[in-house]
Formats: C-alpha cells, sequence, structure tokens
C-alpha cells in the first residue's frame, strides 16, 4: 500500500478501497491508518456482523455489504463504488486481498522468520497454509523457492464448498466455482488467482488437501483446548491436520518423529468463545476416532 501511495499525484487526496471476505479488509484498515489514509472496505452478504463491527471498530471509512461472494463484492467495488469516489474528486487506490505480486512478497517474508527460527535445523519438511484467493499460499511459494527449499512440501488447505483450488487440480484445469457453500466464508473466492493456479499446476512441491467444514471446526475448538488461542475456520482447517492422523493423510505418507512441520496459524477475526462452543458441541463426534495414542499426549483427545 505504501508503494502504491508513493506513486499517487496528491497524497492527501487518496482514498483506499479494498474487497474482503473480513480478514484482508480488517488488515487494509490497519495499513491504511498507519499511513494516515481513509479505507472503504466492502464484503459480501455472508460476512458476519461479528467481523464487521471489528473492522469498523478498527478504523475503517465505511463498510459496505454487497453480494453473495467476495467475486460479487469486488466487481461491485470496482465497477460502482469506486467510480462514485472518483465522481467525488477522490484519487481512489484499489487494494486487492490477495492477487498482487507486493502481497505475495509481504507473506513471503514468513519464510524468512521461519528460516531465522529453524537455523541449524535447515528447512522443514512440511509447511501447511489455508488458500482463500490464494495470496497467502503465493507467497509461501514464492519464499520457500528463495530460500531454495527443495524438497519442502507446501500443503495448501482448503474447506469443501470454499475449495477453488482442489476442484481445478482435480479437474486439471483452472476453474471458477458457481458459489461458496462453506462457512469459511474469509475462504470464499470462486476462482483462486491465475499465479496460484499457476504454482499449484507446475510445481511438485505443492499440494492441494481439502477438508470439511466439520473437520475445520474442531481444529479451531481443540487449538483452543489445547493452546488457548481462538482462530477462525479458516485457520482451523489448517490445525485439523495437527490431529486424528490427517496430516498422514494428506502427505500420503507416515509422519517421522525427526519431520519439523509448520503450521501457519492465521485468520482470527470472525470467532468467538461462543463459536467455539457451538462448534464443539455440533462436531464433538469427531472425537470419536481419536486414538489411544493421541489421548495420552494431547489434552484436546480428552477434554
Amino acid at each position: 500500500m505504501e508503494r502504491a501511495i508513493a506513486k499517487s499525484n496528491n497524497r492527501s487526496n487518496v482514498q483506499i478501497y479494498c474487497s474482503s471476505g473480513g480478514n484482508a479488509g480488517l488488515a487494509c484498515v490497519h495499513a491504511a491508518r498507519t499511513l494516515g489514509r481513509p479505507a472503504t472496505i466492502v464484503v459480501p452478504m455472508s460476512t458476519k456482523p461479528y467481523t464487521i463491527a471489528k473492522i469498523r471498530a478498527a478504523g475503517a471509512h465505511e463498510v459496505l455489504q454487497h453480494g453473495a461472494s467476495w467475486k460479487e463484492a469486488d466487481t461491485w467495488l470496482r465497477e460502482h463504488v469506486m467510480p462514485a469516489g472518483e465522481k467525488r474528486g477522490e484519487e481512489c487506490m484499489y487494494i486487492p486481498p490477495f492477487d498482487h505480486p507486493d502481497i505475495w512478497e509481504g507473506h513471503a517474508t514468513l519464510i524468512d522468520e521461519i528460516e531465522k527460527q529453524f537455523g541449524h535445523e535447515g528447512a522443514p519438511d512440511v509447511i501447511v497454509c489455508s488458500v482463500g484467493g490464494g495470496g497467502l499460499f503465493n507467497g509461501v511459494m514464492q519464499g520457500v523457492q528463495q530460500a531454495g527449499w527443495k524438497k519442502t512440501t507446501v500443503l495448501a488447505v482448503e474447506t469443501e464448498g470454499a475449495n477453488s483450488l482442489g476442484e481445478s487440480v482435480k479437474a486439471g484445469e483452472h476453474i471458477t466455482l458457481p458459489a461458496i457453500t462453506s462457512q469459511a466464508t474469509t475462504l470464499g473466492a470462486v476462482r483462486v488467482s491465475d499465479r496460484t493456479w499457476e504454482l499449484a499446476s507446475t510445481s511438485k512441491q505443492a499440494k492441494s488437501v481439502v477438508l470439511t467444514d466439520a473437520e475445520a471446526a474442531m481444529g479451531s475448538w481443540r487449538f483452543a483446548d489445547d493452546e488457548r488461542i481462538l482462530v477462525e475456520l479458516s485457520c482451523g482447517v489448517n490445525l485439523a491436520l495437527c490431529y486424528g492422523g490427517r496430516l498422514e493423510k494428506a502427505l500420503g505418507r507416515p509422519v517421522k518423529t525427526e519431520d519439523k512441520v509448520v503450521i501457519v496459524v492465521c485468520g482470527g477475526s470472525n470467532v468467538s468463545v461462543d463459536m467455539i462452543n457451538t462448534w464443539k458441541q455440533e462436531f464433538g463426534h469427531l472425537n470419536d476416532d481419536i486414538s489411544k495414542g493421541e489421548q495420552k499426549v494431547v489434552p484436546s483427545a480428552t477434554s
């Protein structure tokens, strides 16, 4: 955002506009306020009032709702909301939630942090990240390539009903979902970015994984029990791989004791204690398959 504003004709006249399922919009508001510019965020009708309230509380100039999915919200923003701003004399600046090299570069710094933390231990064997439009995945893959980690597997995880990448991989072509039916609305991009599809379809290091909303919810409430951290479904789907042998199934091989696995824990806006409790009550049956070995060492396996 700072790079884009630096190119503007009149910094004081720049108005920031972003479309989002929730988390990217919240990040945009924080960045815009840091740079002293107002931000208008457009979210789809599926975005919960709880998340909208958080975006407003963060200091958004305005939060608007339109469309059933992020794609419809984004189209309306660019075709109607921003032109109206331009008529008012604003220098309207569009900030995409995931599809821009600057965003990927920012996400790629995660790998710099991981590399410093791992030190002499070397590259991780597995990195797990969730995929909505693909910005985070693109950045992780970029960072992995820049670090020269040729043996690191990147698991790109989605929920059923928001799995535009998974369906593209299955079809062997870049496809668009007819609609988003998953409860993980912040993963609700009906089509991943072109760069995401390019990476997923050409890199042998990337692997698509699709889990259910129930599994994502299980990952969220068990992580809350184990680590006392609340995360929403878009992140819980990553954490679900930590439980019930799901990581082994996703990798298609046994997970060795010496394997170094990094789970990207992101997306905690659309979650509350009440939501966690509801998920635990609704999807607690997934605990029926927990092994005795897991029950001995994982607190949430017995909570």
